[in-house]
């Protein structure tokens, strides 16, 4: 720890007294970065600058392991290893007499390396019941993470872990679904996403080896089907020799026309004509 932290306060009132409205810049204490996050044992550089143009002290204070880079009067450069758990940094100067400081917050996480999938069973009857399951093993922050559920390209359920700790722990997300003909045509998959920006860092993604499904139809199914399709055959059998027996009589009534009426007209006038025996 710098041996002038404690002694802000008394210098600032002292400057204020001796030097009222001095107009010289404000004393101004930059760090860079100021939200970080790391892996674990990971490491990352840290630079710590000022506007003072003499600064009589500056530096670094961290309980973790740190080797400077740079050293100048007003910029100082440092590596920060050996990192295991979240933490904070302190840049801090020392102009006039004053010390300010400037603290940044380090975030460990552990990305999601692994991400597995199963489906429980792997051959299923349609309409009956399976179970998607996806597993990452030790990820953190859990809260920061988004598992999704995937046929192809569809969402299928998204699992988020708001009320979870900071501790590295084991993902799960489960799904219970009705097996319908078309998912035996698909790969169903898992992506994992951590979101670390709201942390400094970016999104991380992985995603699972894809998984096929089996689906068949049961034997009372199988049934059904050869029913509908026997009637459905016999329909149109049905449908078709009807078409066919009205077209045969209307191409006889064209053919005939009215020479049937008159033929039929011609023998009624001769049975009438015909003398009793």
């Amino acid at each position: 720890m710098s041996p002038f932290r404690y002694w802000g306060p008394p210098i600032v009132l002292l400057t204020l007294l001796c030097c009222p409205g001095s107009g010289e810049e404000a004393f101004v204490v930059y760090m860079s970065p100021e939200q970080v996050v790391a892996e674990p044992n990971g490491s990352l550089e840290v630079n710590c600058s000022t506007n003072c143009s003499q600064p009589q002290l500056g530096g670094l204070e961290t309980s973790l392991t740190k080797t400077v880079l740079d050293d100048q009067p007003q910029w100082k450069r440092f590596l920060v290893s050996n990192i295991s758990q979240d933490t904070s940094l302190e840049c801090y100067f020392v102009c006039s007499g004053q010390q300010l400081s400037k603290n940044a917050t380090v975030s460990v996480y552990h990305p999601p390396k692994q991400v597995m999938l199963k489906l429980r069973p792997t051959r299923v009857a349609m309409g009956q019941s399976f179970i998607i399951e996806c597993k990452v093993p030790t990820v953190a922050p859990l809260r920061s993470l988004t598992l999704t559920l995937l046929r192809g390209n569809e969402m299928l359920h998204n699992q988020t872990f708001e009320q979870a700790t900071a501790a590295p722990e084991e993902a799960v997300a489960i799904r219970n679904v009705t097996a319908h003909w078309e998912d035996g045509h698909h790969n169903f998959l898992c992506r994992a996403e951590l979101d670390l920006r709201s942390l400094g860092g970016s999104i991380i993604s992985s995603v699972s080896e894809p998984q096929a499904l089996e689906v068949y139809a049961s034997l009372e199914q199988n049934q059904m089907v050869i029913i509908i399709t026997v009637v459905s055959v016999l329909l149109f059998l049905f449908v078709t020799s009807v078409l066919l027996r009205f077209f045969r009589q209307h191409q006889h009534q064209k053919r005939t026309g009215a020479y049937g009426v008159q033929e039929a007209w011609q023998r009624l006038q001769r049975a009438y004509r015909t003398p009793p025996a």
